[in-house]
């Protein structure tokens, strides 16, 4: 079954509203601008990073607009020095490729290892953008269902000011 399909599955199985956009493969948000993509509502940057021990893995999720302070997240978090981490991670935690980093992937992270961190000014937003574990479509969904559909894998979701 493909990664898309999952995510499709899961959400349909979990009763999340999501509208669908299939589109050629994008890899950065200048691709999906391009596109006019981002028009549709908040598309969000993910960015998967790691401890300095490569202990804890975490996938930060903020607005398209917003640059990361990685200093600034590390010291919210109250972790060691927080350092992108490799393409190698990225497959055995989310089963993903780089270009489509998603929070969606947690479906593929079954001991719920990954912590998800939010950038609190996507709170209560209607219509966020996410690839759907393949980045040749963008799902949009609810604030409350993003948080329902990590919840319901059991991945620890953190809030913090980007």
């Amino acid at each position: 079954m493909s990664q898309k399909k999952l995510v499709f599955d899961k959400l349909e199985n979990s009763g999340i509203k999501y509208k669908q956009m299939d589109h050629p493969p994008v890899y950065t948000i200048e691709d999906m601008e391009e596109l006019k993509i981002t028009e549709h509502g908040e598309v969000c940057k993910n960015l998967f990073l790691r401890d300095a021990k490569g202990k804890r893995h975490f996938l930060v999720v903020l607005g398209k607009d917003k640059q990361a302070d990685i200093k600034s997240i590390q010291a919210q978090l109250g972790c060691s020095r927080l350092s992108f981490a490799s393409e190698e991670r990225l497959q055995k935690y989310l089963q993903l490729q780089k270009g489509a980093v998603t929070p969606l992937g947690v479906i593929n992270d079954t001991e719920a290892a990954v912590e998800i961190v939010l950038d609190s000014s996507l709170e209560g937003k209607e219509q966020l953008g996410f690839h759907p574990n393949d980045n040749t479509a963008t799902i949009w969904i609810s604030y409350g269902d993003l948080i329902k559909f990590i919840r319901m894998n059991g991945n620890n979701i953190c809030h913090i000011e980007i």
